[in-house]
């Protein structure tokens, strides 16, 4: 009896380290290692995926806390409950575009949903300051990653389910006092 209490405590608690990953755009779904930027392909940053967009709507990946708009808003940081640090980064070297580029009523300390709408992007902008559009979605605490299943590279739904990630589960520190 008590061993299927903890098997059911432990089950119970591996799902709350758990991720369901959705799609940021429709568009192609490619590995995070084939991005032009190397700081990103070369997984300086955390290992994760990218989306070329074929729309300008950029949806949140997973549920949590936003914890960082970029000013320019090409950028983003969420914090989900089970503690996974996603970076959603809209485009290669767009920064300077700002505003002409980006819009977003999302701000800092928000609470998202998975597939609610996090930024718009003017991809035509984009093209016309030949800038690459693909939208990475990096796991910037990869190091805490216990599993990571992620789908094949190929066309892709917004909001389609791109895979689950599961953090590893780290034991309290206990408190002698």
């Amino acid at each position: 009896m008590i061993k299927k209490w903890k098997q059911l405590l432990s089950a119970k608690k591996a799902d709350a380290l758990s991720d369901r990953i959705l799609s940021v755009a429709k568009g192609q779904l490619v590995p995070i290692t084939s991005v032009s930027d190397p700081v990103f392909s070369e997984r300086l940053m955390g290992d994760g995926f990218a989306v070329m967009p074929q729309e300008g709507a950029i949806y949140a990946p997973v549920t949590g806390r936003v914890m960082t708009v970029f000013p320019t808003k090409h950028a983003y940081g969420i914090v989900t409950p089970a503690g996974l640090e996603v970076l959603v980064h809209i485009g290669v070297d767009t920064v300077e575009l700002g505003e002409t580029a980006f819009s977003s009523d999302i701000v800092a300390g928000q609470e998202v949903v998975a597939g609610q709408l996090l930024a718009q992007v003017d991809l035509p902008v984009l093209e016309a300051a030949q800038k690459d559009s693909t939208v990475m979605v990096v796991f910037t605490n990869s190091q805490d990653i216990a599993d990571m299943r992620l789908a094949d590279a190929g066309a892709i739904a917004a909001k389609a389910e791109v895979g689950q990630v599961r953090l590893k589960a780290i034991d309290p520190v206990l408190d002698d006092n």
